[in-house]
């Protein structure tokens, strides 16, 4: 496992809509499960509709009735990869859970699904800790050390994020769990558990998220959820796996020499493969001004040599290395800082901020070869840098103008796939 860490970077909110996602957040795919107002998206376990007692709507929230015997639901959509944020806040003593790909071969959503467990530790006397704690993998994974619950009675934040094998909690911020469950540890893990004996626990590869009614009084709120294995809505595919059609290269060096360009890249495999040498760009030929950019990068995994590159957003014309833009680095240790490239104007966090240089909160790389995902969120005047799923970086008041999107060839061998960009609208 990766240490845990805490994401403390502050996203301004954009302006919400009637669904209370904003249109940042629909062109990433979030869509919602519960809005405050209707049941639409929720069934009850092994029923064709909502239960008609023990689960009420009341004051924008979900409420478990303590004592009222409705039963556990779940979404009437299944989820392979996904991401679920969710609030939560518990009674004195209460218990539930939130279990994720569920099926119904059982009597119980428990028995084929995971669960991020959601408890008033103090209340049962729990130490916040152990493996039947709030935020834990319950009976699996025991949380963090450095977890953050709040009391009975107080709003909690919850997420979990499903992608490529690798399971992560949050709470309140706070990265609790992160195991893969894809492998050895994995199956090891359940065989020591009271989930043993139910066929297809754990190892299921899409389901139902479930909301566990456990006899007590807990409410949830915000609850959205996006589909990682979905196109992003109105995806446009900036790299189409064969040619660098859509792309133009600038590497000067070359050509003072009267040489092509686009030498430094080349294609194997569906990858786009850069050598690193000469220093340039290759940039799109059309202009963005608002979107959502997502793509995954690895450093050669033969020799997993470190290295550098970067994204190089809203970029401007006149092409020269290195163009007037933000960059969001790709640098080995370093991805999710930003640099400020020919004086673009954009404010970020004064405390992590060197120069032309903003650090990251904290690192969210896999190890070196490894592929990583880059979800970088351009609204407005908002940057917001996402690694493999963690806010590292945000800055505000960016100037907001149409430009190219570029990656860098800067010393490494660096290979990229799966760009695809969502405008915002």
């Amino acid at each position: 496992m990766r240490p845990l860490a805490i994401a403390s970077v502050l996203v301004l909110a954009a302006p919400a809509l009637a669904d209370g996602l904003s249109a940042a957040d629909k062109a990433a795919g979030w869509v919602s499960l519960f809005d405050g107002d209707d049941v639409d998206a929720w069934r009850g376990y092994r029923q064709e509709g909502f239960p008609q007692k023990g689960w009420e709507v009341v004051d924008g929230t979900l409420h478990v009735i303590g004592g009222g015997g409705g039963g556990d639901i779940i979404s009437r959509e299944q989820y392979g990869d996904f991401e679920l944020e969710f609030e939560f806040k518990v009674g004195p003593k209460s218990n539930s859970g939130v279990i994720f790909r569920v099926t119904e071969r059982h009597g119980a959503t428990w028995q084929t699904g995971p669960e991020f467990q959601v408890l008033d530790d103090v209340g049962y006397g729990v130490d916040p800790l152990e493996p039947h704690a709030a935020g834990a993998l319950y009976d699996l994974v025991s949380p963090s050390g450095n977890k953050v619950s709040k009391p009975a009675g107080e709003w909690n934040q919850g997420r979990i994020r499903l992608h490529d094998g690798l399971l992560q909690h949050w709470l309140n911020g706070v990265k609790t769990v992160e195991i893969r469950t894809d492998g050895h540890e994995w199956r090891e893990l359940i065989a020591w558990s009271k989930f043993r004996g139910y066929e297809g626990f754990g190892v299921e590869p899409r389901g139902h998220i479930a909301l566990q009614e456990h006899g007590d009084n807990v409410w949830y709120r915000n609850i959205r959820v996006r589909d990682l294995d979905a196109p992003l809505p109105g995806e446009v595919r900036l790299f189409n796996g064969s040619d660098l059609t859509g792309w133009k290269a600038v590497v000067p060096d070359l050509a003072a020499q009267n040489q092509d360009q686009s030498a430094p890249w080349r294609i194997q495999d569906g990858v786009l493969v850069c050598s690193g040498d000469p220093a340039g760009y290759i940039r799109t030929t059309d202009r963005f001004t608002n979107y959502v950019l997502k793509f995954e990068w690895r450093f050669n995994p033969v020799t997993k040599k470190p290295g550098n590159s970067g994204a190089l957003l809203r970029v401007q014309e006149p092409d020269m290395v290195w163009p007037r833009s933000i960059e969001a680095q790709l640098m080995s240790g370093n991805a999710g800082d930003f640099w400020n490239i020919e004086a673009f104007t954009m404010k970020t966090d004064a405390a992590r901020l060197n120069g032309r240089n903003t650090k990251k909160t904290h690192g969210a790389e896999f190890a070196i070869g490894e592929w990583n995902e880059y979800e970088i969120i351009v609204a407005g005047g908002d940057v917001t840098l996402k690694v493999n799923g963690e806010v590292v970086n945000h800055a505000w008041d960016a100037e907001e103008i149409a430009g190219f999107i570029a990656l860098q060839s800067e010393g490494a061998e660096i290979h990229f796939r799966n760009i695809r960009l969502a405008p915002i609208n």
